[in-house]
């Protein structure tokens, strides 16, 4: 006779392990424990709250019978406000390279009515919106969403986070490329400089990189998200003029510096921004508009270069002559909005 296993104890309002939260991965269920997190400005577990949601849909001014493009679908928050905006009519096209969330997503948007009749979703990476746009024809309007979602960084598994111990993976798409793990293990000193440089400046780029070679040298691999979080942390202490608090503080910064640097370099984000947007006027009707979110420093250059230029060369009729940045009380309810930059363009 099988053993029968009991649920694990929901522990408090707010518990501190991912597999604990099973309410909180219950929206539907769960409405109220829901809330209580949202409020607190905490993110439930195995959720993603959308990040300027009427500041996009006031930009990208859909109408019934349009044809649109999410670029990155992600939890599929701004996808339901794109789709309810037509009303029924039109279609929305829908693009992940996630595996694992994208077949989560296209059910939860298919409980909310919206089936293969008004939405195609594709799992695919947004640098192949020219193969998309082959299939589908051109678009009237179209987003990118460029944040990680939620899910992706609270799933422990992911090694997104160095938060909890786990792999450090950090691969949007999990069955192709390689690892952060083993691109760590092949980097040089300086590689590994330019790239915290590069993709987070990183302050302290070269006293955490010497941490690392040292390390590896004596024949530890940096295998797991904490190996990396204590070479961080390693770094960091020897700098000199800190205070214990200061230290600490800086810590925390450069931990999630560090991370997200790796975290573009294994996904080529820099390189896949670039061919989007590149090939982005060519899959745009006369008068479509477009949405980017963006979230930290080299991709809000690299947009705002790029609209700069199309609009020069008369490809945009009109661009975001300044940022837009989410509300005070939406930084308060979802503090990992903070850091994030909307820009938009009309062909």
């Amino acid at each position: 006779m099988e053993e029968h296993k009991r649920r694990v104890r929901y522990k408090g309002t707010h518990p501190r392990h991912f597999h604990e939260k099973y309410k909180e991965q219950n929206p539907e269920k769960y409405a109220d424990t829901i809330e209580k997190v949202i409020s607190k400005g905490s993110t439930p577990a195995g959720m993603h709250i959308s990040i300027m949601v009427s500041e996009i849909l006031d930009v990208l001014s859909i109408k019934p019978g349009e044809q649109g493009l999410d670029a990155t679908l992600g939890y599929g928050g701004h996808t339901r406000a794109m789709l309810e905006k037509l009303e029924g009519k039109g279609h929305m096209w829908a693009l992940d390279v996630d595996p694992i969330e994208i077949v989560k997503t296209k059910e939860r948007l298919k409980s909310f009515g919206f089936d293969d009749s008004i939405l195609t979703i594709k799992q695919t990476n947004f640098r192949n919106i020219d193969e998309v746009a082959e299939e589908a024809g051109k678009f009237d309007f179209v987003l990118a969403d460029l944040g990680v979602s939620s899910m992706q960084i609270d799933t422990p598994e992911r090694g997104f986070s160095y938060k909890v111990d786990a792999p450090l993976d950090l691969r949007l798409d999990p069955e192709h490329g390689v690892s952060a793990a083993e691109r760590l293990a092949e980097l040089s000193k300086e590689d590994f400089i330019g790239m915290l440089v590069e993709n987070s400046d990183e302050p302290y780029a070269e006293e955490i990189a010497e941490v690392l070679i040292k390390k590896r040298r004596a024949g530890a691999n940096i295998e797991t998200t904490f190996d990396l979080k204590n070479v961080v942390e390693e770094a960091v202490s020897k700098i000199k003029g800190l205070s214990d608090s200061e230290k600490k503080d800086a810590c925390k910064k450069s931990c999630a510096r560090v991370f997200q640097a790796l975290r573009i370099d294994v996904n080529s984000e820099f390189e896949v921004l670039y061919d989007f947007l590149e090939k982005l006027p060519d899959i745009l009707n006369d008068g479509a508009r477009v949405a980017i979110l963006t979230f930290h420093s080299g991709e809000d250059r690299l947009v705002k270069k790029s609209f700069k230029a199309l609009k020069k060369a008369g490809i945009y009729s009109e661009i975001a002559e300044d940022v837009i940045r989410p509300t005070a009380e939406e930084c308060v309810r979802n503090p990992r909005s903070k850091s994030t930059k909307l820009r938009w363009a009309i062909k």
